[in-house]
């Protein structure tokens, strides 16, 4: 992939929901770290200050995570807009006890910005394309 990352979260207890698994809040939030990270590599040379979240789509939890896992995220730039950008999101959970296995899947919307004379962030064409 052109535009791609990887990022990778161990799941402490301090993670984990009432029946012990991965809390699904928490997946969401390292998913958007995820997507943060291929679309800091997508918008660098383009002169916009950066991207903020518009949509969390399409999110598929599949398997459970256990503490004490790694949580692999493999992110890559799907679509491509004037101001905005797809970014879909693969978590993979992987242990001693357990195979790797595809845990969580979504569709993530990114926005590029760029601060104005009045310290505001506004909307911003990133100029690119796959």
């Amino acid at each position: 992939m052109k535009y791609s990352a990887k990022y990778s979260q161990l799941v402490m207890p301090d993670d984990t929901n009432n029946v012990g698994t991965l809390f699904g809040g928490q997946m969401i939030s390292w998913m958007d770290l995820a997507a943060a990270k291929v679309a800091y590599r997508f918008l660098q040379g383009t002169g916009v200050d950066g991207a903020l979240t518009r949509a969390i789509e399409k999110v598929e939890f599949r398997e459970p995570v256990y503490p004490g896992e790694w949580v692999n995220f493999e992110g890559y730039i799907s679509k491509v807009g004037n101001s905005s950008f797809e970014v879909v999101i693969d978590a993979y959970a992987e242990g001693s006890k357990n195979k790797k296995r595809l845990a969580c899947t979504a569709i993530i919307t990114m926005v590029s910005v760029k601060k104005n004379s009045e310290d505001e962030y506004l909307k911003t064409p990133h100029g690119r394309s796959l």
